[in-house]
């Protein structure tokens, strides 16, 4: 297959906020001017295949064969009224057919989620627990999600990753678990704003593959959702050039250290201030698969705006 050169991430930039913006990032760094996004030097090194400063010479991928997938992660928000009328709204609203919609609420608030929302959606945590369960204070296990109706768990999430402090295998070997006792993963991947400005963008994801990689059984039932730590948040959003540059690297590094059939099977997400106004642009990128989405997915008609781009990406096709 002919190789196809795309685009370096450093040079495409969203300029749907103003320099003086600040992007917030995690908790964990300090605030930093947007503008700094642009001091990305560039490289013509190369090493292993791929071009230094997030530049990259792949083969020509295509997206997933499976479904469009769309998740709601709540995180930490919600009581029992909100999260009764978010319900209520999902119920209402009309989504496409064709596309799996899960919703990952809380876990205090998994059982209200279960008993009152249609049976259209499906039900994720947000986290679990490496093994079976115990003393463990403060931990979920697989087991006990199950029992309350949960179908998938998101794991290797930047904010258990950075503010928590799980690091790959850790991660890895949760998603080995879950998958064991046949809980379906959202298996999370991204880069920091330093590393991806140190041109390590796909070192980081490729490192982070790899762990669940090394670990699962099977990639039967995991959905990857690319996640740059830069974006979560901060109102800043991959390009669609962006987004695609990263999961066509995705999809090539499982090609050639899984399998082709992995690799084409395989729903690759992209998560990151994902919303109802840029949801139909990325939608149309080949290699995204769907969206794992944020604060969006806290209104409910505007997650459901985002469950319908798939008709864009049937259009796109």
């Amino acid at each position: 297959m002919a190789a196809a050169s795309f685009t370096s991430l450093a040079s495409q930039l969203s300029s749907s906020s103003s320099s003086s913006q600040y992007l917030r990032r995690p908790r964990f760094v300090d605030q930093i001017d947007s503008i700094n996004l642009l001091r990305l030097s560039s490289s013509t090194s190369r090493r292993g295949g791929y071009i230094s400063r997030n530049r990259l010479v792949v083969s020509a991928a295509s997206g997933s064969s499976g479904k469009f997938f769309v998740g709601g992660n709540w995180k930490c928000n919600g009581t029992t009224a909100s999260i009764s009328k978010l319900v209520s709204d999902l119920n209402d609203a009309k989504m496409e057919a064709d596309v799996d919609v899960v919703v990952a609420p809380p876990f205090v608030y998994i059982d209200q989620v279960k008993k009152t929302l249609t049976d259209r959606v499906e039900i994720s945590s947000q986290n679990s627990w490496v093994g079976k369960g115990g003393a463990f204070t403060g931990e979920i296990s697989v087991e006990q999600l199950k029992d309350v109706g949960c179908t998938w768990v998101i794991l290797g999430h930047s904010e258990r990753r950075h503010v928590i402090g799980e690091d790959d295998q850790f991660i890895g070997k949760k998603a080995a678990y879950a998958l064991t006792e046949n809980l379906k993963v959202i298996a999370c991947i991204g880069e920091r704003l330093e590393e991806r400005e140190a041109g390590k963008t796909f070192d980081v994801c490729f490192q982070q593959l790899k762990a669940y990689a090394d670990n699962v059984p099977s990639w039967d039932n995991i959905v990857v959702a690319y996640e740059p730590v830069w974006a979560i948040g901060t109102g800043k959003v991959a390009t669609p050039e962006q987004a695609q540059e990263v999961h066509v690297a995705v999809r090539d590094w499982l090609k050639k250290n899984v399998s082709v059939e992995v690799a084409s099977k395989t729903r690759i997400i992209y998560g990151g201030s994902v919303n109802g106004s840029n949801c139909a642009e990325l939608a149309k990128q080949e290699d995204i698969d769907g969206f794992l989405v944020g604060g969006a997915s806290l209104k409910g008609p505007e997650f459901a705006t985002i469950v319908n781009s798939v008709t864009l990406k049937k259009v796109a096709a």
